[in-house]
Parts: C-alpha cells; structure tokens; sequence
C-alpha cells in the first residue's frame, strides 16, 4: 500500500507543478487538512486550501513554474479513517517549489510542511 500511496504522492506533485489544478486537488478528499509555512494555521479542508491558493493567485498574482517532492513519510493517520475507503493515512514530505509573484521570482521551499490525508488508492 504505501508504493500505491507514494505514486500518488507524486502524481499529485506533478499535477500541482504542471498547473493541473483538477488533478491536484482531486487527489485529495475533503476533510484533508494543509500546514504550510507560510501560513499562521492548519488549513482546515481542501476547499479552504483551494480558496486560499486562488487568493494567492488573485492578490500575489502567483503561479507555480515547478514543483518536487522529497523525503516522503507515510504512516497511519490518528484522524478517524477516511469513510469512502475506511483508510487513514498521513503524508509527509519536503517540498521545493519554484513559483512566480507579480512582479519578480519567488522560491518557496520548507522542511516537513505538507501534511495530506490521501484516500488509500
């Protein structure tokens, strides 16, 4: 199961540094919760998470150029499991991303910040 969940893992990865926005936030069920280090607190679902990203984008005028994944950790979540596949789990991982704000280059990296529920496919 967790060569499953680290392929998805990075399929996810790809889809967010190639702008596939569908495919990025699909993989992700609705109660998954984010820890970014740009932010104060814990994102609290994807929807509050895509609505955050589309501000970035919006204000910041914010896109990705590239985006990897590094050092990824999956163990079983202590959230109750995810109820359309009874599994919980959770991923960790370093994240590089390469981005653009208006008017000059950002670069946002960060040690373990991203934590995601996946849905065990």
């Amino acid at each position: 199961m967790t060569d499953d969940v680290l392929k998805a893992v990075d399929a996810l990865v790809s889809a967010f540094g190639e702008g596939r926005l569908d495919d990025y936030f699909d993989a992700f069920t609705p109660d998954a919760t984010f820890v970014f280090h740009t932010t104060a607190e814990r994102v609290a679902s994807t929807a509050d998470y895509r609505a955050l990203r589309s501000r970035w984008v919006a204000e910041d005028g914010f896109r990705v150029v590239r985006c990897t994944s590094a050092d990824q950790l999956v163990s079983p979540s202590a959230t109750p499991p995810c109820s359309a596949t009874g599994a919980g789990l959770l991923v960790e991982h370093e994240t590089s991303t390469a981005g653009r704000r208006r008017p000059e280059r950002l670069r946002l990296a960060a040690g373990r910040h991203q934590r995601r529920r996946l849905d065990g496919h």
